[in-house]
């Protein structure tokens, strides 16, 4: 992967490096624990638990779980968490995959970050759903002690269990708020699986004042993502790939500024868009949405957010200043009270400028961007 290019040197636009990329100060919000933990860690756990994986080296495993390969669809990528949730059916496992996770993602300087997943996924051997949301909070509290790292968890429901079960995680949510949950999501495929049908679960979620977001347009067209928005209340929309199919819709998600969770290299890997270069990412951003970028599962599709970041720019054009852009829609759209949100964004931007000035890059024009709303 090359450090820059000619042309962005030749247009006088600021040099855009893997290495300025990670020193910036990022956001992921959308990441998935189970689909984001270390091939070694993997292996050790199934060894430690005398479980039987599909390969036993990091090589076979990495190849097995179609890590950073194409897969035929939503569904086939699924497939990997089989595998990651295995092994993740204890106290120690979940709290070591947090920890290992936040340490990760602290190490290319993402300041912040929201972990989700469902907790009904860990209960293979017997425990409660508490234990399951306490053992990966107080691993994500021990990597904030050790890293400059902010960590919050989203708790999700699945749309292919019953809405009972939905319920009872956004009970979940509710019980943990202020305690290290600060949201409630519905993940998996989305074909013959609405939104709709766990509205019940939302509502709980809205009613008690919870931030929620909601995997759509994924695999399924605008309609999924108007469910999302109109009929369950969520507050962001978890990649969204196919808004621009429907323009009233695109609008009004402009509008009442929506922030887009947006995961470029998991779209291409689960064949929501054909390859990253139609990605429509580029006409998000340029028409005015809120844009995040983020890696969706940093094992199974083999990323990073400097990653990310640094392919839009060699595939997609994004300059310094739009990348930029981007990382600070991230400090905007956490799902944090609006007084920690400024204050978190505010410490982004002045690191931003630092960074910038030891990269000795033009500082671009922020002043738009340092109110929190």
């Amino acid at each position: 992967m090359s450090d820059t290019t000619e042309t962005d040197l030749g247009r006088g636009q600021s040099a855009v490096t893997e290495e300025l990329l990670k020193a910036l100060p990022k956001t992921d919000l959308h990441c998935h624990l189970d689909g984001s933990m270390r091939l070694k860690t993997i292996l050790e756990l199934a060894e430690e638990q005398k479980l039987k994986l599909i390969a036993d080296t990091e090589d076979g495993l990495a190849e097995a779980i179609h890590m950073g390969q194409l897969c035929k669809d939503l569904e086939d990528y699924l497939v990997a968490f089989g595998v990651t949730c295995s092994v993740l059916q204890t106290e120690a496992a979940l709290y070591r995959a947090a920890y290992e996770l936040a340490i990760d993602a602290a190490e290319e300087n993402v300041r912040y970050i929201e972990v989700r997943y469902s907790p009904v996924l860990h209960q293979n051997k017997g425990l409660k759903l508490t234990q399951i949301v306490e053992s990966v909070v107080e691993g994500l509290r021990a990597a904030e002690h050790e890293r400059d790292i902010q960590c919050g968890v989203i708790i999700c429901g699945l749309r292919h269990m019953s809405p009972a079960t939905s319920l009872r995680l956004a009970e979940l949510a509710v019980a943990y708020k202020n305690r290290g949950v600060i949201g409630f999501d519905l993940a998996g495929a989305e074909n013959d699986f609405p939104a709709k049908d766990h509205k019940e679960a939302f509502q709980l979620i809205l009613n008690n004042n919870v931030n929620c977001t909601c995997h759509a347009g994924e695999a399924y067209g605008p309609k999924s993502i108007s469910q999302a928005i109109h009929m369950v209340g969520a507050h962001r929309i978890g990649h969204g790939t196919r808004l621009r199919e429907d323009g009233d819709l695109l609008n009004y998600v402009n509008d009442h500024r929506i922030p887009l969770e947006i995961c470029p290299s998991s779209n291409v890997q689960t064949r929501a868009v054909h390859d990253l270069a139609g990605h429509p990412i580029r006409f998000y951003f340029d028409y005015g949405l809120r844009v995040t970028v983020n890696t969706d599962n940093r094992l199974i599709t083999d990323t990073t957010v400097t990653n990310e970041l640094m392919l839009l720019h060699q595939t997609l054009g994004f300059t310094l200043e739009d990348l930029i852009a981007m990382i600070i829609s991230g400090f905007k759209s956490a799902f944090l009270p609006y007084k920690d949100k400024v204050a978190l964004l505010h410490r982004a931007l002045r690191d931003i400028d630092t960074t910038l000035d030891h990269f000795h890059q033009v500082r671009p024009d922020m002043q738009y961007q340092r109110n929190a709303g």
